[in-house]
């Protein structure tokens, strides 16, 4: 059994440089060796930084043969992710792709198709499957602590400006395909179920930036057992991310529920009683290097899978599609077997600042 999965970084945005690279010095099962990007003002730098060759992406497969690559972790924009998931499959590698998985459900099966025709692993890249927070979260949802689990609220916003690709519609960007998508996939793993109707609503205050894309999204999740779940994500709004589960005995609000850096605080309430549970931060990119380089080295599926990612993109699409229609539209669930479990925690410490070139 190799003692190391060999991981080439495919995309070296804001993302990859930021949070990605360093987290190789936490996993101890990966090892970085190749960079692919389609910068090529950032490739001396990165390449140095990390003692590791540099290709375009035009060169992907070369690098995978080349550098004797295992698998790779796709950190593109979003619009991307297909192409550079079926090259990989494609060339024999594993996949580890980015949220969303793509911008359509047609992407995101042509994806889970190729990995199966090429018998590789596609994982996509949920660290909060990971988090001790959430993870905690799930465990109180599913002891009864909390009675029948009935509402979920929540609310992640932050400033985005400039030539950000978050707010390019041709890269794949906008609110739910880049914030909403956490709240989307708390509710579902929170609720163990899949929503089958949802509302949406769009918002734009006209400014420039958001030309494209919109400035803030809201949306109505109805799920199994007449259960609601209901959040808005904005670009333009001071930062904020937690969320509400609410049941027929007591409630638990997590706050700095979605970032990756920071600590995360969960509030338990039950019987007029209130607990509080602080979560240190920690390098949430490391747990899932982690955890796809064990899924590899032990061949089995991991969690997050290629229907995970499937999944939320459908809702995000029936909520565009909802707003757009203005009324609800109902939704075909993706069955998948699996979801987070409180054992599948990871904890590292936290990523040291790493300036992007």
């Amino acid at each position: 059994m190799k003692e190391k999965i060999r991981y080439a970084v495919v995309g070296l945005g804001h993302i990859a440089q930021t949070a990605v690279l360093p987290a190789f010095q936490h996993a101890e099962n990966s090892e970085l060796v190749a960079l692919v990007t389609g910068s090529p003002h950032k490739v001396k730098q990165l390449s140095k930084r990390y003692g590791v060759k540099a290709y375009a992406y035009k060169d992907m497969e070369t690098a995978v043969e080349r550098e004797n690559v295992d698998a790779v972790y796709i950190a593109t924009p979003n619009s991307l992710h297909r192409e550079h998931t079926e090259r990989a499959a494609r060339a024999g590698s594993h996949v580890l792709c980015e949220k969303p998985m793509a911008a359509s459900e047609r992407d995101c099966e042509a994806m889970i198709e190729v990995i199966k025709q090429n018998k590789v692993k596609l994982m996509i890249a949920y660290r909060l499957h990971f988090h001790d927070a959430n993870l905690h979260a799930v465990e109180i949802s599913r002891s009864g602590k909390l009675g029948e689990v009935r509402c979920f609220d929540s609310l992640f916003g932050l400033q985005v400006h400039g030539e950000n690709i978050r707010l390019q519609k041709n890269l794949g960007g906008g609110t739910l395909f880049d914030i909403g998508i956490y709240c989307i996939n708390a509710a579902r793993y929170l609720f163990r179920d899949e929503p089958a109707e949802v509302v949406g609503l769009t918002a734009n205050n006209g400014e420039k930036r958001f030309s494209e894309v919109e400035e803030m999204t809201g949306a109505i999740l109805r799920f199994p057992q007449e259960r609601l779940a209901i959040f808005t994500c904005s670009f333009g709004s001071a930062g904020i991310g937690y969320y509400s589960l609410v049941g027929t005995k007591g409630n638990l609000r997590l706050e700095n529920a979605y970032e990756y850096r920071g600590d995360s605080k969960c509030i338990v309430t039950i019987k007029g009683r209130q607990t509080e549970k602080v979560f240190k931060a920690g390098d949430q990119f490391a747990s899932e290097l982690i955890y796809f380089s064990n899924c590899i080295m032990s061949d089995r599926a991991p969690e997050p899978s290629g229907r995970e990612g499937l999944a939320d993109v459908r809702v995000i699409n029936a909520i565009y599609e909802s707003a757009r229609i203005r009324r609800s539209v109902q939704i075909e669930p993706v069955r998948k077997p699996t979801r987070p479990e409180p054992e599948m925690e990871i904890k590292r410490p936290p990523i040291e600042n790493a300036a992007p070139v």
